[in-house]
C-alpha cells in the first residue's frame, strides 16, 4: 500500500486516502454505498440544514453511461473502471417554512459531506476520486438538477486496480500527491 509521510497520530483512513485513476471494475455493493452516503450525511452543516443531494450510478446499471456521458471525456475514460460515479448538488437556499434565505455555506457543507464520504470508503477498504471536470451544462440538464441548487463535483468509488490499465502519461501520477505543510496553509492571525 502507498501512503504519505504524516504524522502519528493522523487517523488512518485520512493518511492512507489519495485518488487514483486505475480502478479494477468491481462492483460496490449497495450496503457499502449506503454506509459510504450514510457518514457523507453525519457532516456538519450550518443550522444543520444538510444541503446536499447525491446521485450515483453503479456501473453497468441503467444510469451509468449516461452519468458517464456527463464527465469530460478525459475523466470518463479512466473513471468507467470504477464501481460508483456520483454527483455532489448542494441546494443554494435554505427554504424553512415559508421562510427562504441565502444559504453562504452550502458548497462548503456539501465538501464536507464529500469528504466523510471518502473517508468512510477508505476505512471500507475502497478508494475515491473527485473531479471537477464535468461538461456541466450537460450533467444539469440530464440529471434534472433545478436552478435552485448547485452541481458541485463528482466522484466515483471502487478498487484500486493495476496503474498498467491507464495511459503511459498517467502511470507516473498513480501514487499520492504531496502535500502542502501546514506552515504553508495556516497563519496565527490576520490572512496578510
Amino acid at each position: 500500500m502507498t501512503t504519505r509521510t504524516t504524522s502519528p497520530g493522523l487517523l488512518p483512513a485520512i493518511a492512507e486516502r489519495w485518488s487514483p485513476r486505475a480502478f479494477d471494475g468491481s462492483a460496490v455493493p449497495q450496503a457499502d454505498l449506503d454506509l459510504i452516503l450514510e457518514a457523507a450525511g453525519l457532516a456538519p452543516s450550518a443550522f444543520n440544514y444538510q444541503p446536499w443531494t447525491f446521485l450515483y450510478a453503479h456501473k453497468g446499471d441503467a444510469n451509468w453511461e449516461a452519468f458517464l456521458s456527463y464527465l469530460i471525456p478525459f475523466n470518463a475514460g479512466w473513471a468507467k473502471e470504477a464501481g460508483v460515479l456520483a454527483f455532489v448538488v448542494s441546494e443554494n437556499d435554505m427554504v424553512q417554512g415559508e421562510k427562504t434565505s441565502p444559504n453562504h455555506s452550502h458548497s462548503f457543507d456539501a465538501g464536507a459531506a464529500w469528504g466523510y464520504a471518502a473517508l468512510q470508503a477508505k476505512a471500507l477498504g475502497y478508494d475515491t476520486h473527485g473531479m471537477s471536470g464535468i461538461d456541466m451544462d450537460k450533467a444539469i440538464a440530464g440529471l434534472g438538477i433545478p436552478a435552485s441548487h448547485r452541481l458541485e463535483a463528482a466522484f466515483v468509488i471502487g478498487k484500486q486496480g493495476d496503474k498498467a490499465i491507464l495511459p503511459d502519461f498517467l502511470q507516473a501520477r498513480e501514487a499520492p500527491a504531496p502535500r502542502k505543510p501546514v506552515a504553508a496553509i495556516a497563519r496565527a492571525g490576520a490572512f496578510g
